[in-house]
């Protein structure tokens, strides 16, 4: 059995403004090329299709025109879930003639009970859910929490299992260990919102969806995150997005990451506003990457976004290198800072913040204004 694994698309997705439709339509070609040239049997979409409850009508175009060719096309058949950022009413719509075109898309807890079987492989759909769900599936009032009923989950889906098939589990939650980006919703619930993995080791692969670093679980092998789609925020500059390609052999497991290029990448420069202007800094930097932009200058630079925007079109924030507020160096108790003059208040800030000394006619100026407010006192 060989399946790819992938998961949060976040269709409908914007970074800072900036739709990402163009984006994820260009990663979604990717997707399909990689999974024609390894010849998968199937495509797992572990969770978060959308990335809204509500998507918009280009989002669900996008999508609309994804599966279409995916599994009515290319004749993929599609294992999805839905995540915390989907509506599981409105995937549900229409799912039986999807199961009849081999798109398994489940979005209810009791759907995780059915297995899908593909060659010699039970795959367990578990969409995303809440202890609340678990509670009134298993009529069972104890249950407070993700763990809790993620046990109970388990051992319902171990009683189903064909002792001559292999057994995959897909599935959208924080796993023990794992790191979060910022880019993704938390989800908790009374304090305890993580699975532990000694509770999935039962299965011969668990495709995880819901935490978008492919490395947020470093332990196990079999247990494994596909990362999103795209990098949704800056705090996922660093990550590396692609698919999982996964083999399932009788006395053999391959899990491989093939690695995807992103139309548009995301990452941050720090430099001065001069530096950032010259032709021999840009050159043969892509300008139409993402670009979240640390200023170094301490001076004040009129229209400087706009300017900007000139040359990196696709700026997604701005800000100065040194714009958090530094303490004073001085012993800030209130009697010592009730005595200071605010000249020299002003100025021993101005020296924290700027790593310089006011210059003569910065002086003059304070001092007027300080005269001047003083007056109108």
């Amino acid at each position: 059995m060989k399946f790819l694994h992938t998961a949060d698309w976040h269709i409908g997705r914007k970074l800072n403004g900036f739709s990402l439709l163009e984006e994820q339509k260009n990663a979604f070609k990717q997707i399909m090329k990689i999974a024609k040239d390894e010849e998968v049997d199937a495509i797992i979409i572990a969770g978060d299709l959308y990335d809204r409850s509500v998507p918009s009508v280009e989002a669900v175009a996008l999508f609309n025109d994804m599966m279409l060719e995916m599994n009515l096309v290319s004749k993929f058949p599609v294992l999805a879930i839905s995540g915390n950022h989907d509506s599981a009413t409105r995937l549900d719509t229409g799912s039986p003639w999807l199961k009849a075109q081999q798109f398994h898309l489940h979005t209810q807890l009791e759907q995780a009970f059915e297995p899908v079987e593909i060659n010699n492989t039970q795959f367990f759909l578990l969409p995303y859910f809440e202890p609340f769900h678990v509670r009134e599936y298993f009529d069972d009032p104890s249950i407070k929490d993700i763990q809790s009923g993620m046990k109970l989950v388990v051992e319902k889906m171990k009683t189903i299992f064909d002792e001559n098939k292999r057994h995959v589990l897909v599935g959208h939650f924080f796993a023990a260990g794992s790191l979060r980006s910022e880019s993704e919703t938390p989800v908790e619930v009374g304090g305890l919102d993580s699975v532990p993995l000694e509770l999935l080791e039962d299965f011969d692969y668990v495709a995880l969806g819901h935490l978008h670093d492919k490395n947020a679980i470093k332990k196990v092998e079999t247990i494994q995150y596909s990362g999103a789609l795209l990098k949704y925020s800056l705090s996922e500059e660093k990550q590396e997005k692609g698919v999982r390609i996964i083999e399932l052999e009788e006395d053999k497991f391959t899990n491989r990451f093939i690695p995807m290029t992103p139309l548009r990448d995301v990452r941050k420069i720090e430099a001065s506003f001069e530096n950032l202007t010259s032709h021999k800094f840009y050159e043969g930097m892509n300008r139409e990457d993402y670009v979240a932009i640390s200023l170094t200058d301490t001076a004040i630079i009129p229209n400087a976004l706009n300017e900007l925007r000139k040359i990196y079109p696709f700026i997604i924030s701005l800000e100065r290198a040194n714009n958090e507020l530094k303490q004073l160096s001085l012993d800030k108790n209130s009697e010592k800072m009730a005595k200071l003059k605010p000249e020299a208040l002003i100025a021993d800030y101005f020296k924290e913040v700027t790593d310089k000394e006011l210059s003569n006619q910065q002086k003059e100026w304070l001092n007027e204004a300080i005269i001047e407010n003083r007056k109108e006192k």
